[in-house]
């Protein structure tokens, strides 16, 4: 079993950014959370898939598929990241990434 405090880790970006509660050894395990107009850069993964759970609805994206997400509410959004297989390094930034509606 492992059993994690939430209080006794951070978010990345002060408060904000992912605030990772596992890292391996079988899988990642986040809360992402994004202040009004924040963003995280495109990229994507080789190996791991990764879901974000959302208070309505959840995302999927397969390894290989570029995501970008922005926050264009008038309030904090907050969500839950896992990927996994696990993967020490297998994240990918996309350079000008063009986001299409």
């Amino acid at each position: 079993m492992f059993i994690v405090n939430e209080n006794e880790k951070e978010y990345r970006f002060g408060d904000s950014g992912p605030k990772y509660l596992m890292k391996g050894p079988r899988m990642n395990f986040a809360l992402v959370q994004f202040g009004p107009g924040e963003d995280f850069k495109a990229h994507y993964h080789n190996v791991m898939e990764e879901n974000f759970f959302i208070l309505d609805g959840e995302i999927h994206i397969e390894p290989g598929e570029v995501h970008y997400c922005i926050n264009n509410s008038s309030a904090k959004v907050k969500m839950v990241s896992t990927l996994a297989p696990y993967q020490e390094v297998d994240k990918v930034e996309v350079d000008n990434y063009t986001y299409e509606k």
